[in-house]
Order: structure tokens, then C-alpha cells, then sequence
């Protein structure tokens, strides 16, 4: 996602001014837009002409519209967001008032304004506008004096820098020039490698190449962490995979990424946190259950006690056509962070979010037992029901 322009004002009411660039972006999107909310892009509409000896003529208008959004519709296969509303500003070819559809598509830039930006709302634009903090998996393509580092999303392959040095050939004579050229070429990837990989975010690093090249590297990598102490390396050297590539070229990425083993190890990284958490709850929910709750109540009283260590919590809730009810599970993502806990907000459209929506679409897990929390939930559960279908 591009974010072209961003003005919040101190009491929340602001302007943000969007690029979605690839389908994980629409999602992004999806979640941003709520009804209320005023939406200005680029859009056609047919006009009808009259000529002086009465005969109409249509045609079809590129114009740009700013409506106040009533219907919010996501084709997934098309990846095109659809909002229904009137028109708000004045435009020559529709009247105020006048309702219209507007197209939300990737690479067309669009204008949101909301009376109130919430944290979570804010939080999703940082971080589908920096990939850094969507990317679960880094790779280095490399060969003799060449290679990229490239981060990679569920969506999205980004090269975030290119290392190129002249190495000189390894001849009779000339073995130390050699040498030096290697041991320059190594040390600017490692820097590399540590500048642009977020080693908290990253669950897999892959090295490949063709040769031994990457296995020479990677020595080389541990041997400059044992001589100048970095730590960051030895704790997170389980990550590393030593891969063969047919080139040091970045398009050698695609055959790495379809190798069965690369192929089993990422499958791991997508969504993998949220997998944890869930799976933490159901056990945790086994075998201690007065340290794990589900349904808003619950939850709630648990936040109240300042107990929960993680929230897990469906952006489907987020949604809800309720701005109120919105405003409560905002209210209750802000203070689960300030008492210390990790929040967990999971896509409905995975299957950990999916298997979340189940349970209300809410649930923690305590930092200590709650044995005293006992509330009834059976109303909020039908109404958090019936909130789900209309927001989805």
C-alpha cells in the first residue's frame, strides 16, 4: 500500500490519501471503510446529452466523486471494493444527493475521511504501508560478487538491496586479490543482511546459490559473530536455510520458493503467530480453563482485573455497523496494550480466524486464573451473531 497523504487532526478527524497495490491491500481497505465514513476517487458515470433538434445522446463521463458510504461490498476474485452512497460535494454531471458506486480497484488512488481515526484503524495503514512489518520471510540470492536481499509478505517480494563487487578471478598469483574481494563481498552482505532484516519479524531466512557459495557465507557469518560478539546472529541462527539456486539473479527466487523443502518450511511463517495463539488458547482453555475466556464480557472483566496476557480479537468486529459497539472493541485493544498485553487481530479470512469467529470472534489468555468471573454471555453472543452477518 502507498500511503500518499496523511492529516490527522489532535481530536482524531482527519484525511488519508491511498494506493492499494496488491491484494492483500484490498483487504486492508475492506477493513479501513466503514459506513458513515466519506470516500472521494475516480469513477464513470453515464450522462445523458440533448442536442438543439432534441435527440439525447449518452456518454460515459471519467469524473471524480466524494460520497458518504451506506453499502460496503468486497469481491475477493475480482479484488474490487464496491461503496454505495450519495454525493456529498458538487460535480457537474451528479446531483447532490444522488446515489452512486463508486469502484475501488489496485494501482487507483482514493481519498478516506472519517470524523474519527481509532488506533486500530491507524495502526493497520502503518503497517500495510511498511512492508517490514508484514514480512514473516527474508531470502539472499547469491552467487560470486553478486546478490540481492529480499524480503517477502504473503503477497509481496520486495528487493531491499543489491550487493555488486568485482572479484578478481582466482588465478595463479592472484589467490590473495581473490580473497580480499570475497571477504569485501561477504562483509557488505552481512551488513546488509543486518540493516534490512527484522530479525524479530522474520521466522525464516533463506541463502541460496548455486556452488557452495552459501555455504561459505554462512561460515563466514558465524565467524564474524563469534569475533565481534553478535549476538542477534547466534540467537536466531535457526532460521537460516542453506538452499541450491540455479543463479545469483534475483529471478532465481521463484525456483527456491517451489522447492518442496522451501515450500515446507514457509508454510510455517503465513499467519504462523496467530496459528500459535489460537492453539495456545484451546490448550490453555484444556487444561487450565479459569485462565482462558472467550465472548466480550469475559473478556472484558478479565481486562478490568488487568489480567489478560494476549488478546485475541477478528477484525470482523471491527466492521460492525455500530460505531459504538466499534468504539468498544477499539477501547479494549487500547487498554489490554497499556496493562502490557500483546494483541493478536486476526483476518477472518484465514482459518485461524475463521475457528476464532466461532467463539465470538474474542478471546484471552489470563495471565493468572479468574475463577470469580462468571457472566452471562448468551445475549452478547447473539448479538455479536447478528453484528457478524450485517457487517459481513
Amino acid at each position: 500500500m502507498k500511503l500518499i497523504r496523511k492529516d490527522i487532526e489532535k481530536d482524531g478527524k482527519g484525511v488519508v490519501e491511498l494506493v492499494p497495490e496488491e491484494s492483500e491491500d484490498m483487504w486492508h481497505v475492506y477493513n479501513l471503510i466503514a459506513t458513515g465514513d466519506n470516500v472521494r476517487a475516480s469513477t464513470v458515470r453515464k450522462v445523458q446529452n440533448e442536442s438543439s433538434t432534441g435527440s439525447t445522446s449518452s456518454n460515459r463521463i471519467r469524473t471524480k466523486l466524494t460520497i458518504c458510504v451506506e453499502n460496503i461490498d468486497f469481491d475477493t476474485q475480482a479484488c474490487v471494493l464496491r461503496l454505495k452512497g450519495r454525493n456529498i460535494e458538487e460535480n457537474q454531471y451528479v446531483k447532490m444527493g444522488a446515489y452512486h458506486t463508486l469502484d475501488l480497484e489496485l494501482n487507483r488512488k482514493f481519498t478516506l475521511f472519517k470524523d474519527e481515526w481509532d488506533s486500530v484503524s491507524l495502526e493497520r495503514i502503518d503497517s500495510a504501508c511498511d512492508v517490514t512489518k508484514t514480512a514473516d520471510a527474508a531470502a539472499i540470492i547469491m552467487q560470486e560478487g553478486l546478490a540481492y536481499i529480499c524480503l517477502i509478505t504473503p503477497n509481496l517480494t520486495i528487493t531491499r538491496a543489491k550487493i555488486d563487487v568485482n572479484i578478481p578471478k582466482k588465478r595463479k598469483g592472484n589467490v590473495n586479490q581473490h580473497e580480499k574481494g570475497l571477504l569485501k563481498f561477504y562483509e557488505l552482505l552481512m551488513q546488509g543482511l543486518l540493516r534490512h532484516v527484522n530479525f524479530d519479524l522474520v521466522k525464516v531466512i533463506l541463502i541460496a546459490s548455486p556452488g557452495f557459495v552459501r555455504d561459505q557465507f554462512f561460515e563466514y557469518l558465524y565467524q564474524e559473530a563469534v569475533k565481534n560478539d553478535i549476538k542477534l546472529l547466534f540467537e536466531n541462527k535457526s532460521k537460516f536455510l542453506l538452499v541450491h539456486s540455479s543463479s545469483g539473479f534475483k529471478h532465481s527466487l521463484k525456483e527456491v520458493l517451489a522447492s518442496p523443502a522451501v515450500m515446507a518450511k514457509m508454510s510455517d511463517t503465513k499467519a504462523l503467530s496467530e496459528v500459535k495463539a489460537l492453539e495456545n488458547f484451546y490448550s490453555t482453555l484444556m487444561a487450565d480453563p479459569e485462565k482462558a475466556f472467550y465472548g466480550v464480557k469475559h473478556v472484558e472483566k478479565a481486562n478490568e482485573n488487568e489480567a489478560i496476557e494476549t488478546l485475541l480479537i477478528s477484525d470482523h468486529l471491527f466492521r460492525c455497523n455500530d460505531v459504538n459497539e466499534r468504539k468498544r472493541y477499539v477501547k479494549l485493544v487500547d487498554s489490554v496494550k497499556e496493562n502490557g498485553g500483546e494483541v493478536r487481530i486476526f483476518s477472518s479470512m484465514h482459518v485461524s480466524g475463521e475457528q476464532l469467529k466461532n467463539l465470538s470472534g474474542i478471546a484471552a489468555i489470563l495471565r493468572f486464573p479468574l475463577p470469580d468471573a462468571d457472566c452471562d454471555d448468551s445475549d452478547e453472543d447473539e448479538k455479536e451473531k447478528s453484528e457478524a452477518s450485517a457487517a459481513d
